[in-house]
């Protein structure tokens, strides 16, 4: 530098800077004036000064984070309110999924409940849900359920509408939609686990859909259901 020219380096307040951003931010919003022979000109090093910024920010945000955690951890009732507020939160989305199942149920048609009968195999078949008045019957060992209300799921485009009007028997057993039989299924191959997982699906069907009837062997005559029957049906389904 000539001996015309001259640096001035202004400090500005003297503090102690607690953060090396704050020692950053401290120095370079400093300003330096040059005076030479053509005349002054002075800058404003803001620039690397708001560089800082965002450094400052991030360390405020991980303090405040640090401070409400610490303030949780510390006190009993803190943590007492934060397992109630959890345990609230639960409720809330468990109640939203279970009103979402009931407006799915509601969604279904309104169909009367059906007079008990038996089926045959191929009779069995034209309650898909694809035919007349909409109606789903799926058989498992050996009994008839009205699962219409489960449209959503045994309904043409669900999940397991492979099962609406069949048997459904050997598919809940070996857990798959394409183990299902055009004819008569005895289920005499499956094993003794698979037979129980057929009970269980049985007894699921039985607390939540309609037992309509039995599904026939090939030969076995139907059974003439009275209607003392069908109203003790009625009676144990309410």
């Amino acid at each position: 530098m000539s001996q015309h020219s001259r640096v001035i380096i202004g400090c500005g307040e003297s503090r102690t800077p607690t953060y090396p951003c704050d020692a950053l931010r401290h120095f370079y919003s400093s300003y330096v004036t040059v005076t030479t022979s053509g005349g002054d000109l002075t800058k404003q090093h803001t620039e690397l000064a708001n560089m800082a910024d965002p450094m400052n920010e991030t360390e405020g945000q991980v303090g405040i984070l640090s401070s409400l955690v610490s303030e949780i951890v510390e006190s009993p009732l803190n943590i007492c309110l934060l397992c109630v507020c959890i345990y609230l939160l639960y409720k809330l989305v468990g109640s939203r999924l279970k009103g979402d199942e009931r407006s799915s149920a509601s969604d279904s048609p309104s169909l009367p409940k059906m007079k008990k009968r038996d089926f045959t195999i191929d009779e069995l078949k034209i309650f898909d849900g694809k035919q007349g008045d909409g109606r789903i019957l799926i058989a498992v060992n050996g009994k008839v359920f009205d699962v219409t209300r489960g449209r959503k799921f045994y309904g043409e485009g669900g999940p397991y509408s492979v099962f609406g009007g069949r048997d459904a028997s050997r598919g809940l057993a070996t857990f798959s939609t394409g183990e299902v039989k055009d004819g008569y299924d005895d289920l005499s191959d499956l094993t003794t686990a698979q037979m129980d997982s057929v009970r269980e699906w049985e007894q699921q069907f039985i607390e939540k859909y309609d037992l309509v009837g039995r599904l026939l062997k090939p030969g076995e005559p139907p059974h003439n259901y009275s209607d003392d029957e069908d109203e003790e049906s009625k009676s144990k389904d309410a």
